[in-house]
């Protein structure tokens, strides 16, 4: 089995959760900017968590896969179809022949996820499937997707399997069939100010009492500049008692640097290994998903928590997906 490109959409990628371990060598991580919606995908149909999915970024492609195939799509609402006929997000999904999958408007958030049972017969570089395109590793070819491209699908899981003979049993003379059971899409509707919850980070400390009122208290705009390394933000410029020299130091997922203009930077999956930019907050791990559903021109606002809340967030969502795990097994065995 196997998916095969007719059109590439603007920027379909294959992700995984990242390549951890090697940014001592300069290796950035990379993975899905979304990766609670690719943990959700993968579930859905059986995968490993870490398995690679496609990432779809506002245009979606438009793809050719086999009969047989048993796929998932979570995170934005880029209006699926399957043979022209419109698709349920957050489900197990197969496909009884040959069917072209295609996205059409977005309706809600910018990045979607595609995962196939089985996973993606993809190289393996440096323990990741994930495609870093400034290096051109990972994925298909270290590249986006092009019009053309077929991607072989690997075998399936017990689970996935057993998930795909309940299916065929409902199966009539549809090209596709999915299950009773979703899973709750958490990809909202665009508010007109989205609330991004962060704690401290280094630098706080170090940022006048008039630029911290205006950080938490007025609207920043996604910047057009913005992309998979770092959300660029215009609004309130960020000042500080006294100019800071530093020497980089270690960044993550989330963190909040101020470089000289005083615009926020938040750095995402593409971001560099190291930052000599102060760092002033972090969003918490619970709100990267919401942040990265943001598109240019979207308002954000910040909302200041402590490290504790961040973390009982953190654990609350990770409860909820090893439930999820065990539910689907009971359901699907």
């Amino acid at each position: 089995m196997s998916i095969t490109v007719l059109k590439p959409g603007l920027l379909t990628t294959i992700q995984d959760l990242g390549r951890y371990g090697y940014q001592k060598y300069g290796i950035i991580v990379s993975g899905a900017m979304d990766t609670y919606a690719a943990r959700l995908s993968n579930i859905i149909v059986g995968n490993d968590e870490n398995e690679g999915v496609l990432e779809i970024t506002m245009i979606g492609p438009s793809l050719n896969i086999s009969k047989g195939s048993l796929i998932s799509i979570t995170g934005a609402d880029l209006s699926p179809t399957i043979n022209n006929k419109k698709v349920p997000i957050g489900r197990p999904i197969y496909l009884n022949e040959d069917c072209v999958l295609s996205f059409g408007r977005c309706i809600r958030g910018y990045r979607c996820y595609l995962s196939a049972a089985g996973g993606f017969d993809v190289p393996v570089v440096m323990e990741s499937k994930s495609t870093y395109l400034r290096a051109k590793i990972g994925g298909k070819d270290g590249r986006a997707l092009q019009k053309g491209d077929r991607i072989n699908i690997g075998n399936k899981s017990d689970l996935s399997r057993a998930m795909l003979n309940k299916l065929k049993m409902n199966i009539k003379k549809e090209s596709f069939v999915s299950t009773k059971w979703y899973i709750k899409n958490f990809v909202t509707d665009n508010a007109d100010t989205t609330v991004i919850r962060v704690f401290e980070d280094r630098q706080f400390c170090n940022v006048t009492e008039d630029s911290l009122y205006q950080f938490f208290n007025n609207p920043f705009k996604i910047d057009t500049r913005s992309d998979r390394m770092g959300y660029r933000l215009n609004g309130p410029k960020i000042e500080f008692k006294e100019k800071l020299e530093m020497i980089s130091g270690e960044v993550s997922f989330g963190t909040i640097q101020i470089p000289p203009d005083g615009n926020p930077i938040i750095l995402l999956a593409d971001r560099a290994t190291a930052g000599g930019y102060p760092k002033i907050a972090h969003v918490a791990s619970c709100d990267i998903q919401k942040l990265v559903q943001l598109k240019p021109h979207n308002k954000l606002r910040f909302e200041k928590i402590d490290l504790n809340k961040a973390e009982k967030l953190y654990l609350k969502r990770e409860k909820y997906i090893a439930e999820l795990k065990k539910a689907i097994k009971i359901i699907c065995i």
